[in-house]
């Protein structure tokens, strides 16, 4: 199976960074801060959230199902194996009408993983769609090196190519994606 050609969905609001950044009409990511604001989880009506966290407390609500993915922001982490079980919570939130928010602490890698999965499993998106879209919505998405490495294997899992390669580069290698981002930190 090949990837579709996926249509982009609608711009909802500016990017954010700080607050609640929205990806799709019902999934938002954020930091942990973000996350356990009432006042932000009500206002975006949100009746989901995931911490994929072993850092964040997050502050319960009243009416909001919690989802725990105790993961380390770490190369080494094996977030592949929540990628199935989260897209597939995330998209029945969205057939009942729900609204999720993916958090970590940050909400730039483990979160934006997820989101990255979700979008792929769910809206038909290469990875390379799926990560350009995202990070026009939260400009400061960057999953680490282990996690792109785990998600470049799912695209090729769903749709039997990649549309983002690991390449080698002086830290390491790394999404080819990033390789202008290295080349612009590294002094010559």
């Amino acid at each position: 199976m090949t990837a579709p050609l996926c249509t982009f969905p609608v711009q909802f609001q500016e990017p954010s960074v700080s607050g609640l950044s929205q990806i799709t009409r019902s999934l938002y990511i954020s930091n942990g801060v973000a996350a356990n604001s009432k006042l932000l989880l009500a206002s975006n009506q949100i009746t989901s959230v995931s911490s994929v966290s072993v850092e964040v407390v997050n502050t319960f609500c009243e009416d909001i199902q919690y989802t725990q993915v105790p993961v380390a922001d770490a190369p080494i982490s094996k977030l592949y194996d929540f990628f199935d079980p989260i897209a597939d919570h995330n998209h029945s939130v969205e057939m009942k009408q729900g609204c999720i928010l993916l958090h970590c602490a940050a909400g730039m890698s483990r979160s934006a993983t997820l989101c990255l999965a979700y979008l792929m499993k769910y809206h038909a998106m290469s990875l390379l769609d799926a990560h350009t879209w995202t990070k026009s919505c939260r400009p400061i998405i960057r999953p680490n090196t282990g996690f792109g490495e785990q998600l470049i294997h799912y695209e090729f899992q769903l749709f039997g190519q990649n549309t983002i390669h690991m390449a080698s580069s002086p830290v390491g290698m790394i999404p080819d994606i990033y390789e202008k981002d290295i080349c612009l930190m590294i002094p010559l």
